[in-house]
C-alpha cells in the first residue's frame, strides 16, 4: 500500500494547505465540509451523508461482507491569531489550525481515496467520519453518534497530530490515553462596602483566598496518591476599585481525571470545602460543576493491532514510549459504543526547539508526516479486517 500513499503525497500536502488557509471555528465548518463533500464525491464508489450541518460520513462498502472498521478525523480550528510566516497562512483574522485537525482531515481524505480505489477487495465496510467541534463542549462527537454513525461499528481508530514528538515516530498506548476534562465555576458571595472599615464588610476576595487554597488540599490529602487526578484553579475574577471590597468572587477551573468513581466523588469535596468556609465567615456561595468529555480508554485488542502495525511499517523503534495525559477528547463517545484505538502521530522537526506546542500561534506541522498518517491507517484497517 505505501505504493499508493506515494501516489497521493502532492494531494495530502494540497489538501492541508487548503484547509489551513481556511480555517472554521467548532460548530461553523461550513465551508470545510463542503470541501470534504466535494473530494469524496469525486473519489467514486463511496456512499457520503451528512449526519450534521458541518460533519460529513463516507461509507465504503466492499464486495464481500466482513467487518465494520470506522475512522475519525476532526475539522475544526482554534480561536487563534496565526504568528507563523507561511504561503498558505490563514486566511481568517483570528482563526487557525493550531492543533493539526487540517492534517487529520487530509490524512483521511488520502485514507479514503485509495481505499475506494480498492473496493472489490475490500471485505466488509470502512466508515470515515469527518468530524465537527472537537474543540468545543459539548463536542460534535456525541452528535455524531446520537445521528448514527457508529451503528453496527466493530472497531474504530483515530490519529492525532503531536508536535512534540518527531516525525517518524509513533505513540500508541492500551488502556487510559487521555483524562475527562471537567469544570466547574464557583462564587463566593459576601457583602461589599468601603475598604477603608473591612469590620462593616463580608469580604469575598479573603473568603475566595481560602476556597482557592483549600481546594488543592482534596488532591493533595483526600485522594490516594497512586490515583491521576489534577484540580486547577484558571480563573479568579472580583472587585472593580482599589478602595471596594467586592460582594461576589467567582473562582473556576477544571477537574481531570480517569475514574468514574473520583468524577462522582471530587464535586461532593469541593462543595463541602467551599460550604464550610462560606459559612465560617458568614458567607454564602454558588457552585456549578459540568462533566466534559470522557475519559479515552484505548482498548487492548485495537490496540495491538495498531502497535504490531507500526513495528511491521517502521520497526519498533518507530514506537515512542509516550504516557498518559490529562488532556481531554471527545473521541470518548466513540468510544462509548465500540472497541477502538486514538493513537499519536510525530509531526515534529528533530529540533525540539523548533517545535510549537499545540494552541500556538506558531504551531506548525511537517508535512512528510502526513504519508506516514495515510500509511499506518491504511496497514491497520487492512489488519483489523482480517484479524
Amino acid at each position: 500500500m505505501s505504493g499508493a500513499v506515494v501516489q497521493v503525497e502532492d494531494k495530502l500536502i494540497s489538501w492541508r494547505r487548503y484547509l489551513h488557509q481556511n480555517p472554521e471555528l467548532s460548530f461553523e465548518e461550513i465551508e470545510t465540509s463542503n470541501f470534504v463533500y466535494s473530494e469524496l464525491l469525486s473519489f467514486g464508489g463511496l456512499e457520503i451523508t451528512r449526519p450534521t450541518k458541518t460533519s460529513v460520513m463516507a461509507r465504503l462498502i466492499g464486495a464481500q461482507p466482513g467487518k465494520v472498521i470506522a475512522i475519525r478525523a476532526d475539522m475544526d480550528a482554534l480561536p487563534i491569531e496565526e504568528d507563523n510566516e507561511l504561503e498558505f497562512k490563514s486566511k481568517k483574522t483570528g482563526v487557525m489550525h493550531a492543533c493539526g485537525h487540517d492534517a487529520h482531515t487530509a490524512m483521511l481524505l488520502g485514507t479514503a481515496k485509495i481505499l475506494a480505489d480498492m473496493k472489490e477487495s475490500i471485505k466488509g465496510e470502512v466508515r470515515f467520519i469527518f468530524q465537527h467541534a472537537e474543540e468545543l463542549f459539548p463536542g460534535g462527537a456525541q452528535q455524531m453518534v446520537d445521528a448514527g454513525v457508529m451503528d453496527n461499528v466493530d472497531q474504530i481508530i483515530c490519529t492525532h497530530v503531536r508536535s512534540n514528538m518527531v516525525t517518524g515516530q509513533l505513540g500508541v498506548l492500551a488502556g487510559p490515553v487521555l483524562a475527562s476534562p471537567d469544570s466547574f465555576s464557583i462564587k463566593v458571595i459576601g457583602s461589599g462596602g468601603h475598604a477603608a472599615k473591612p469590620h462593616q464588610n463580608i469580604d469575598s476576595v479573603i473568603i475566595a483566598a481560602q476556597v482557592v487554597t483549600n481546594l488543592q488540599q482534596i488532591v493533595s490529602r483526600y485522594i490516594d496518591p497512586i490515583d491521576d487526578v489534577v484540580l486547577s484553579v484558571t480563573q479568579i475574577h472580583g472587585g472593580t476599585a482599589d478602595n471596594v471590597t467586592p460582594g461576589v468572587v467567582e473562582i473556576s477551573g477544571t477537574v481531570r481525571t480517569f475514574d468514574q468513581r473520583l468524577r462522582e466523588e471530587i464535586p461532593l469535596e469541593m462543595e463541602r470545602i467551599v460550604k464550610g468556609i462560606t459559612e465560617a465567615h458568614r458567607a454564602a456561595y454558588e457552585i456549578e460543576y459540568r462533566n466534559g468529555y470522557r475519559p479515552v480508554i484505548n482498548d487492548e485488542e485495537v490496540t495491538e493491532v495498531v502497535k504490531n502495525t507500526v513495528i511491521d511499517l517502521y520497526g519498533a523503534d518507530a514506537l515512542d514510549k509516550i504516557r498518559r495525559g490529562m488532556g481531554g477528547e471527545d473521541f470518548s463517545a466513540y468510544l462509548q459504543k465500540a472497541p477502538g484505538c486514538f493513537f499519536y502521530l510525530g509531526v515534529g522537526e528533530e529540533n525540539m526547539e523548533k517545535n510549537y506546542p499545540h494552541h500556538h500561534p506558531k504551531f506548525n506541522v511537517n508535512e512528510e508526516a502526513l504519508t506516514i498518517g495515510v500509511n499506518v491507517l491504511l496497514n491497520v484497517v487492512q489488519n483489523l479486517m482480517t484479524k
